[in-house]
Protein backbone atom coordinates (compact mmCIF):
# COMPACT_ATOMS: atom_id res chain seq x y z
CA UNK A 1 0.00 0.00 0.00
CA UNK A 2 1.21 3.72 -0.22
CA UNK A 3 1.43 6.44 1.89
CA UNK A 4 -0.55 9.42 0.98
CA UNK A 5 -0.64 12.94 2.25
CA UNK A 6 -3.45 12.57 5.14
CA UNK A 7 -6.63 15.03 4.83
CA UNK A 8 -7.15 15.47 8.49
CA UNK A 9 -4.50 15.51 11.59
CA UNK A 10 -4.01 12.59 12.67
CA UNK A 11 -5.37 10.46 9.95
CA UNK A 12 -3.01 8.83 7.74
CA UNK A 13 -4.96 7.08 4.26
CA UNK A 14 -3.50 4.34 1.65
CA UNK A 15 -3.91 4.11 -1.79
CA UNK A 16 -5.04 1.02 -2.49
CA UNK A 17 -2.25 -1.48 -4.25
CA UNK A 18 -2.48 -2.00 -8.09
CA UNK A 19 -3.34 -5.19 -7.52
CA UNK A 20 -6.57 -4.13 -5.14
CA UNK A 21 -7.34 -1.76 -7.48
CA UNK A 22 -7.40 -4.33 -10.71
CA UNK A 23 -9.58 -6.65 -8.50
CA UNK A 24 -11.78 -4.19 -7.72
CA UNK A 25 -12.04 -2.68 -11.35
CA UNK A 26 -12.95 -6.20 -12.53
CA UNK A 27 -15.84 -6.71 -10.03
CA UNK A 28 -17.03 -3.79 -10.60
CA UNK A 29 -17.13 -4.73 -14.15
CA UNK A 30 -18.87 -8.54 -13.53
CA UNK A 31 -21.71 -6.10 -10.94
CA UNK A 32 -22.29 -3.91 -14.38
CA UNK A 33 -23.03 -6.90 -16.08
CA UNK A 34 -25.11 -8.32 -14.08
CA UNK A 35 -26.98 -5.04 -13.58
CA UNK A 36 -27.25 -4.56 -16.95
CA UNK A 37 -28.23 -7.93 -17.86
CA UNK A 38 -31.12 -7.61 -14.91
CA UNK A 39 -32.42 -4.34 -16.65
CA UNK A 40 -32.23 -6.25 -19.80
CA UNK A 41 -34.09 -9.10 -18.28
CA UNK A 42 -36.54 -7.37 -16.70
CA UNK A 43 -37.73 -5.47 -19.93
CA UNK A 44 -37.93 -8.68 -21.55
CA UNK A 45 -40.30 -10.50 -18.94
CA UNK A 46 -42.50 -7.67 -19.15
CA UNK A 47 -42.81 -8.43 -22.74
CA UNK A 48 -43.68 -11.66 -21.86
CA UNK A 49 -47.00 -10.35 -20.25
CA UNK A 50 -47.17 -7.25 -21.36
CA UNK A 51 -46.51 -6.30 -24.90
CA UNK A 52 -49.73 -7.43 -26.38
CA UNK A 53 -52.18 -5.88 -23.86
CA UNK A 54 -49.86 -2.56 -24.75
CA UNK A 55 -50.53 -2.86 -28.28
CA UNK A 56 -54.34 -3.29 -28.22
CA UNK A 57 -54.76 -0.13 -25.35
CA UNK A 58 -52.73 1.92 -27.58
CA UNK A 59 -55.13 1.06 -30.97
CA UNK A 60 -57.93 2.22 -28.87
CA UNK A 61 -57.76 5.07 -28.07
CA UNK A 62 -58.79 8.62 -28.99
CA UNK A 63 -59.06 10.67 -26.06
CA UNK A 64 -55.95 12.61 -25.15
CA UNK A 65 -55.79 12.42 -21.71
CA UNK A 66 -55.70 8.73 -21.78
CA UNK A 67 -53.75 8.36 -24.37
CA UNK A 68 -51.11 9.93 -22.44
CA UNK A 69 -52.23 7.22 -19.45
CA UNK A 70 -51.89 4.54 -21.55
CA UNK A 71 -48.38 6.31 -22.68
CA UNK A 72 -47.64 6.02 -19.21
CA UNK A 73 -48.99 2.60 -18.18
CA UNK A 74 -47.75 0.51 -21.96
CA UNK A 75 -44.29 1.74 -21.34
CA UNK A 76 -44.44 0.86 -17.38
CA UNK A 77 -45.29 -2.48 -18.76
CA UNK A 78 -42.64 -2.90 -21.20
CA UNK A 79 -40.07 -0.68 -19.57
CA UNK A 80 -38.88 1.10 -22.93
CA UNK A 81 -39.92 4.26 -24.01
CA UNK A 82 -38.40 3.10 -27.38
CA UNK A 83 -40.54 -0.26 -27.29
CA UNK A 84 -43.58 1.51 -26.87
CA UNK A 85 -42.93 4.53 -29.61
CA UNK A 86 -42.24 2.00 -31.92
CA UNK A 87 -45.38 0.30 -31.20
CA UNK A 88 -47.04 3.93 -31.77
CA UNK A 89 -44.85 4.54 -35.17
CA UNK A 90 -45.80 1.08 -36.41
CA UNK A 91 -49.61 1.81 -35.56
CA UNK A 92 -49.14 5.48 -37.21
CA UNK A 93 -47.58 3.93 -40.79
CA UNK A 94 -50.45 1.45 -40.61
CA UNK A 95 -53.49 3.95 -40.40
CA UNK A 96 -54.29 2.96 -36.94
CA UNK A 97 -53.82 5.96 -34.97
CA UNK A 98 -53.28 9.17 -36.27
CA UNK A 99 -50.14 11.54 -35.20
CA UNK A 100 -52.34 13.67 -33.27
CA UNK A 101 -53.42 10.48 -30.88
CA UNK A 102 -50.10 9.60 -30.79
CA UNK A 103 -48.60 13.11 -29.55
CA UNK A 104 -50.39 12.42 -25.84
CA UNK A 105 -48.70 8.64 -25.86
CA UNK A 106 -45.40 9.56 -26.60
CA UNK A 107 -45.79 11.99 -23.58
CA UNK A 108 -47.08 9.34 -21.38
CA UNK A 109 -44.30 7.28 -22.44
CA UNK A 110 -41.61 9.62 -21.52
CA UNK A 111 -43.25 9.46 -18.18
CA UNK A 112 -43.77 5.53 -18.38
CA UNK A 113 -39.81 4.83 -18.72
CA UNK A 114 -38.57 6.59 -15.49
CA UNK A 115 -40.19 3.67 -13.11
CA UNK A 116 -36.91 1.39 -14.02
CA UNK A 117 -35.30 4.00 -11.95
CA UNK A 118 -37.70 3.78 -8.73
CA UNK A 119 -36.75 -0.02 -8.81
CA UNK A 120 -33.37 0.64 -8.53
CA UNK A 121 -33.79 3.41 -5.55
CA UNK A 122 -35.49 0.35 -3.60
CA UNK A 123 -32.01 -1.75 -3.32
CA UNK A 124 -30.98 0.62 -1.05
CA UNK A 125 -34.16 0.89 1.28
CA UNK A 126 -32.27 -0.69 4.41
CA UNK A 127 -29.82 2.02 4.56
CA UNK A 128 -31.95 4.70 5.20
CA UNK A 129 -29.47 8.19 4.83
CA UNK A 130 -28.94 6.22 1.07
CA UNK A 131 -31.90 5.76 0.45
CA UNK A 132 -33.22 9.12 0.57
CA UNK A 133 -30.40 10.89 -1.89
CA UNK A 134 -31.42 7.18 -4.05
CA UNK A 135 -35.06 7.73 -4.19
CA UNK A 136 -34.26 11.62 -4.90
CA UNK A 137 -32.25 10.88 -7.89
CA UNK A 138 -35.25 8.50 -8.79
CA UNK A 139 -38.00 10.76 -8.53
CA UNK A 140 -36.97 13.91 -10.25
CA UNK A 141 -36.60 12.12 -13.20
CA UNK A 142 -40.52 11.99 -12.65
CA UNK A 143 -40.82 15.40 -11.07
CA UNK A 144 -39.60 16.86 -14.17
CA UNK A 145 -41.23 15.03 -16.79
CA UNK A 146 -44.58 15.59 -14.62
CA UNK A 147 -43.84 19.21 -14.89
CA UNK A 148 -43.36 18.99 -18.72
CA UNK A 149 -46.24 16.98 -19.33
CA UNK A 150 -48.29 20.04 -17.03
CA UNK A 151 -46.57 22.68 -19.43
CA UNK A 152 -46.94 21.22 -22.83
CA UNK A 153 -50.09 18.80 -22.90
CA UNK A 154 -52.78 21.54 -22.14
CA UNK A 155 -50.60 23.61 -25.11
CA UNK A 156 -50.07 20.83 -27.38
CA UNK A 157 -54.05 20.11 -27.49
CA UNK A 158 -54.94 23.59 -27.72
CA UNK A 159 -52.25 24.80 -30.39
CA UNK A 160 -51.21 21.55 -31.35
CA UNK A 161 -47.44 22.90 -31.39
CA UNK A 162 -45.16 19.90 -31.08
CA UNK A 163 -47.02 18.17 -34.05
CA UNK A 164 -46.65 21.03 -36.31
CA UNK A 165 -42.99 21.89 -35.71
CA UNK A 166 -42.34 17.53 -36.07
CA UNK A 167 -44.22 17.96 -39.17
CA UNK A 168 -42.17 20.98 -40.64
CA UNK A 169 -39.17 19.12 -39.74
CA UNK A 170 -40.63 15.93 -40.97
CA UNK A 171 -41.13 17.47 -44.75
CA UNK A 172 -37.18 18.85 -44.77
CA UNK A 173 -35.74 15.20 -43.57
CA UNK A 174 -37.73 12.70 -45.53
CA UNK A 175 -35.14 11.48 -47.91
CA UNK A 176 -32.73 10.82 -45.70
CA UNK A 177 -30.72 7.98 -45.38
CA UNK A 178 -31.78 4.74 -42.85
CA UNK A 179 -29.71 4.63 -40.50
CA UNK A 180 -29.24 1.22 -38.40
CA UNK A 181 -27.66 1.67 -34.86
CA UNK A 182 -26.84 -0.97 -32.57
CA UNK A 183 -26.04 -0.54 -28.80
CA UNK A 184 -22.93 -2.31 -27.68
CA UNK A 185 -24.65 -2.82 -24.21
CA UNK A 186 -27.49 -4.59 -25.65
CA UNK A 187 -25.17 -6.51 -27.77
CA UNK A 188 -23.18 -7.31 -24.63
CA UNK A 189 -26.42 -8.87 -22.21
CA UNK A 190 -28.43 -9.85 -25.24
CA UNK A 191 -27.50 -13.93 -25.24
CA UNK A 192 -27.54 -14.07 -21.72
CA UNK A 193 -30.81 -12.74 -21.69
CA UNK A 194 -31.94 -15.18 -24.94
CA UNK A 195 -30.63 -17.88 -23.18
CA UNK A 196 -32.97 -17.41 -20.46
CA UNK A 197 -35.84 -17.26 -22.34
CA UNK A 198 -34.51 -20.00 -24.37
CA UNK A 199 -34.36 -22.20 -21.19
CA UNK A 200 -37.51 -21.22 -19.76
CA UNK A 201 -40.03 -21.09 -23.06
CA UNK A 202 -38.38 -23.53 -25.24
CA UNK A 203 -36.19 -26.04 -23.54
CA UNK A 204 -38.70 -26.46 -20.35
CA UNK A 205 -41.55 -25.55 -22.07
CA UNK A 206 -43.77 -23.59 -19.84
CA UNK A 207 -46.28 -20.79 -20.22
CA UNK A 208 -45.25 -17.22 -21.27
CA UNK A 209 -46.62 -15.55 -17.97
CA UNK A 210 -45.35 -18.10 -16.09
CA UNK A 211 -41.36 -17.85 -18.22
CA UNK A 212 -42.19 -14.09 -17.37
CA UNK A 213 -42.83 -14.34 -13.55
CA UNK A 214 -39.72 -16.32 -13.28
CA UNK A 215 -37.88 -13.83 -15.79
CA UNK A 216 -39.12 -10.77 -13.44
CA UNK A 217 -37.84 -12.60 -10.06
CA UNK A 218 -34.39 -13.45 -11.15
CA UNK A 219 -33.91 -10.10 -13.42
CA UNK A 220 -35.15 -8.02 -9.73
CA UNK A 221 -32.70 -10.21 -7.56
CA UNK A 222 -30.11 -9.16 -9.96
CA UNK A 223 -30.45 -6.06 -9.67
CA UNK A 224 -31.13 -6.22 -5.96
CA UNK A 225 -27.25 -8.12 -5.58
CA UNK A 226 -25.83 -6.08 -8.25
CA UNK A 227 -26.94 -2.62 -6.36
CA UNK A 228 -25.81 -4.07 -2.94
CA UNK A 229 -21.92 -4.75 -4.05
CA UNK A 230 -21.74 -1.87 -6.82
CA UNK A 231 -22.30 0.66 -4.37
CA UNK A 232 -19.76 -0.31 -2.19
CA UNK A 233 -17.63 -1.00 -5.14
CA UNK A 234 -17.62 2.17 -6.49
CA UNK A 235 -17.00 3.97 -3.25
CA UNK A 236 -13.85 2.35 -2.71
CA UNK A 237 -12.90 3.24 -6.20
CA UNK A 238 -13.54 6.73 -6.15
CA UNK A 239 -12.71 8.07 -2.60
CA UNK A 240 -10.94 11.12 -1.77
CA UNK A 241 -9.59 13.45 -4.75
CA UNK A 242 -11.09 11.17 -7.92
CA UNK A 243 -14.29 11.52 -5.93
CA UNK A 244 -13.98 15.37 -5.44
CA UNK A 245 -12.58 15.68 -9.25
CA UNK A 246 -15.60 13.41 -10.42
CA UNK A 247 -18.31 15.63 -9.34
CA UNK A 248 -16.36 18.72 -9.52
CA UNK A 249 -16.26 18.42 -13.15
CA UNK A 250 -19.88 17.08 -13.72
CA UNK A 251 -21.38 19.99 -11.26
CA UNK A 252 -19.63 23.12 -12.80
CA UNK A 253 -21.27 23.02 -16.52
CA UNK A 254 -25.08 21.74 -16.39
CA UNK A 255 -24.69 21.93 -20.38
CA UNK A 256 -21.67 19.77 -20.38
CA UNK A 257 -22.99 17.19 -18.05
CA UNK A 258 -26.30 17.04 -20.30
CA UNK A 259 -23.98 16.46 -23.27
CA UNK A 260 -22.87 13.58 -21.00
CA UNK A 261 -26.32 12.54 -20.89
CA UNK A 262 -26.72 12.37 -24.25
CA UNK A 263 -23.95 10.75 -25.11
CA UNK A 264 -24.06 7.79 -22.76
CA UNK A 265 -27.58 7.82 -23.86
CA UNK A 266 -26.93 7.09 -27.22
CA UNK A 267 -24.32 4.75 -26.74
CA UNK A 268 -26.52 2.37 -24.71
CA UNK A 269 -29.65 2.73 -26.35
CA UNK A 270 -31.45 3.28 -23.00
CA UNK A 271 -31.94 6.38 -20.60
CA UNK A 272 -33.09 3.73 -18.04
CA UNK A 273 -29.42 2.39 -17.81
CA UNK A 274 -28.15 5.90 -18.01
CA UNK A 275 -29.66 7.08 -15.32
CA UNK A 276 -30.30 3.87 -13.34
CA UNK A 277 -26.38 3.64 -13.16
CA UNK A 278 -26.64 7.28 -11.71
CA UNK A 279 -28.75 6.24 -8.69
CA UNK A 280 -26.36 4.14 -7.12
CA UNK A 281 -23.82 6.87 -7.46
CA UNK A 282 -26.56 9.41 -5.82
CA UNK A 283 -27.13 7.08 -3.10
CA UNK A 284 -23.28 6.79 -2.30
CA UNK A 285 -22.67 10.49 -2.49
CA UNK A 286 -20.52 10.45 -5.10
CA UNK A 287 -22.93 12.42 -7.29
CA UNK A 288 -24.85 15.39 -6.18
CA UNK A 289 -28.38 15.56 -7.19
CA UNK A 290 -27.89 18.59 -8.90
CA UNK A 291 -25.22 17.43 -11.12
CA UNK A 292 -27.22 13.91 -11.88
CA UNK A 293 -30.40 16.38 -12.87
CA UNK A 294 -28.25 17.60 -15.89
CA UNK A 295 -27.48 14.21 -16.89
CA UNK A 296 -30.74 13.13 -16.35
CA UNK A 297 -32.20 15.47 -18.76
CA UNK A 298 -29.18 14.52 -21.38
CA UNK A 299 -30.58 11.16 -21.06
CA UNK A 300 -34.15 12.09 -21.95
CA UNK A 301 -32.83 14.23 -25.13
CA UNK A 302 -30.45 10.93 -26.10
CA UNK A 303 -32.84 8.36 -25.95
CA UNK A 304 -35.04 10.32 -28.70
CA UNK A 305 -32.03 10.82 -30.62
CA UNK A 306 -31.98 7.06 -31.25
CA UNK A 307 -35.56 6.73 -31.92
CA UNK A 308 -35.10 9.66 -34.52
CA UNK A 309 -32.33 7.93 -36.04
CA UNK A 310 -33.95 4.92 -36.78
CA UNK A 311 -36.92 6.14 -38.28
CA UNK A 312 -35.13 8.01 -40.65
CA UNK A 313 -36.55 5.22 -43.16
CA UNK A 314 -38.67 7.60 -45.72
CA UNK A 315 -41.62 6.77 -43.64
CA UNK A 316 -43.31 10.32 -43.12
CA UNK A 317 -45.18 9.47 -39.81
CA UNK A 318 -42.26 7.70 -38.05
CA UNK A 319 -40.31 10.77 -38.60
CA UNK A 320 -42.88 13.05 -37.16
CA UNK A 321 -44.05 11.32 -34.37
CA UNK A 322 -39.94 10.25 -32.95
CA UNK A 323 -39.61 14.52 -33.89
CA UNK A 324 -42.46 14.74 -31.62
CA UNK A 325 -40.28 13.09 -28.96
CA UNK A 326 -37.31 14.57 -29.37
CA UNK A 327 -39.15 18.30 -29.15
CA UNK A 328 -40.96 17.08 -26.42
CA UNK A 329 -37.67 16.85 -23.62
CA UNK A 330 -35.93 19.85 -25.47
CA UNK A 331 -38.66 22.15 -25.42
CA UNK A 332 -38.81 20.85 -21.77
CA UNK A 333 -35.57 21.65 -21.10
CA UNK A 334 -35.76 24.86 -22.31
CA UNK A 335 -38.51 26.01 -20.13
CA UNK A 336 -37.65 24.69 -17.24
CA UNK A 337 -33.94 24.20 -16.73
CA UNK A 338 -32.27 28.15 -17.82
CA UNK A 339 -34.19 29.51 -14.63
CA UNK A 340 -32.75 28.62 -11.21
CA UNK A 341 -35.83 29.10 -9.29
CA UNK A 342 -37.57 26.55 -11.70
CA UNK A 343 -34.67 24.40 -12.59
CA UNK A 344 -34.66 23.69 -8.45
CA UNK A 345 -38.46 22.52 -8.15
CA UNK A 346 -37.85 18.97 -9.45
CA UNK A 347 -35.05 18.25 -7.29
CA UNK A 348 -36.64 19.60 -4.24
CA UNK A 349 -39.63 18.27 -4.73
CA UNK A 350 -37.79 14.96 -4.99
CA UNK A 351 -35.52 15.31 -2.09
CA UNK A 352 -39.18 16.33 0.08
CA UNK A 353 -41.15 12.83 -1.19
CA UNK A 354 -37.70 10.80 -0.37
CA UNK A 355 -37.50 11.92 3.37
CA UNK A 356 -40.70 11.65 3.57
CA UNK A 357 -40.91 8.36 1.98
CA UNK A 358 -37.77 6.97 4.19
CA UNK A 359 -40.05 7.09 7.18
CA UNK A 360 -42.65 4.87 5.91
CA UNK A 361 -40.33 3.16 3.12
CA UNK A 362 -43.72 1.21 2.15
CA UNK A 363 -44.90 4.26 0.76
CA UNK A 364 -42.66 4.13 -2.11
CA UNK A 365 -43.77 0.78 -3.27
CA UNK A 366 -47.19 2.54 -2.79
CA UNK A 367 -45.58 5.70 -4.67
CA UNK A 368 -44.57 3.38 -7.90
CA UNK A 369 -47.84 1.43 -8.14
CA UNK A 370 -50.29 4.28 -7.85
CA UNK A 371 -48.32 6.81 -10.31
CA UNK A 372 -47.19 3.94 -13.10
CA UNK A 373 -50.05 1.21 -12.97
CA UNK A 374 -53.07 2.29 -10.83
CA UNK A 375 -53.56 5.93 -11.67
CA UNK A 376 -53.37 5.16 -15.39
CA UNK A 377 -55.80 1.99 -14.93
CA UNK A 378 -57.93 3.39 -13.03
CA UNK A 379 -58.26 6.10 -16.43
CA UNK A 380 -58.30 3.28 -18.84
CA UNK A 381 -61.40 1.61 -17.23
CA UNK A 382 -63.02 4.51 -16.73
CA UNK A 383 -62.69 5.41 -20.37
CA UNK A 384 -64.26 1.78 -21.65
CA UNK A 385 -66.91 2.36 -18.92
CA UNK A 386 -68.08 5.60 -20.35
CA UNK A 387 -67.57 4.29 -23.77
CA UNK A 388 -69.56 1.42 -23.26
CA UNK A 389 -72.25 2.63 -21.80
Amino acid sequence: MTQLEPTDPGRVEYAPSGVATASRILLLLVLLYLFLFSISLLGAAFKMFGAGFSETLIATTTNPVVGLMIGLLATSLIQSSSSTTSIVVGLVAAGALTVENAVPIIMGANMGTTVTNTLVAMASVGRRSEFVRAFAGATMHDFFNMMTILILFPLEQATHILQRAATWLATHLIGSASVEFHSPVKEAVKPAVNLVKHLLVDTIDIPAWTAGTIMLVIALAGIFVALAFLTKTLKALVLGRAEQVFTRNIARSGPAAMLLGVVITVSVQSSSITTSLLIPMIGAGIVPLEAAFAVTLGANVGTTVTAMLASLTGNFAAVTVALVHLLFNLTGILLIYPVPAIRHIPVRLARWLAHGVSRRRYFALLYMGGVFFVMPLLFVFADKLLRSG
